[in-house]
């Protein structure tokens, strides 16, 4: 079963928006739109073998199979708020950011290439 959503979808893409269109976002517009594409991720990816995380704005678990209880997780995602955005909207390819060491990624089944854009 997929998280439940603590952002409002309708708040969620209109801070998207903002964040795409300011060339600096405010950390409000940050918070929100990050906090969305994450749940978005979990609602379209569910499961609990990959925890994406976007500190300080949040971390889901996501991606189906093995999971995890205890300790860190093997299939670790990290990433700033805006290299978040940009790869769940499509304005940043996921190999592109990992080659650039805009995304850190570990573990075998991290690679969220399969699962970008969401928007």
């Amino acid at each position: 079963m997929p998280p439940r959503r603590r952002t409002d979808p309708d708040a969620g893409r209109a801070a998207v928006d903002r964040v795409l269109a300011a060339e600096q976002p405010t950390p409000a517009d940050l918070k929100v739109a990050t906090r969305f594409l994450l749940e978005e991720l979990a609602s379209r990816a569910p499961g609990r073998t990959v925890e994406v995380r976007v500190p300080p704005y949040g971390a889901v678990q996501a991606v189906e199979g093995p999971r995890h209880t205890r300790g860190t997780p093997p299939n670790v995602v990290e990433t700033d708020a805006r290299t978040w955005v940009a790869l769940a909207t499509g304005r940043l390819a996921w190999a592109d950011a990992v080659a650039g060491g805009a995304v850190s990624a570990s573990g075998e089944r991290s690679d969220l290439g399969a699962y970008l854009p969401l928007l």
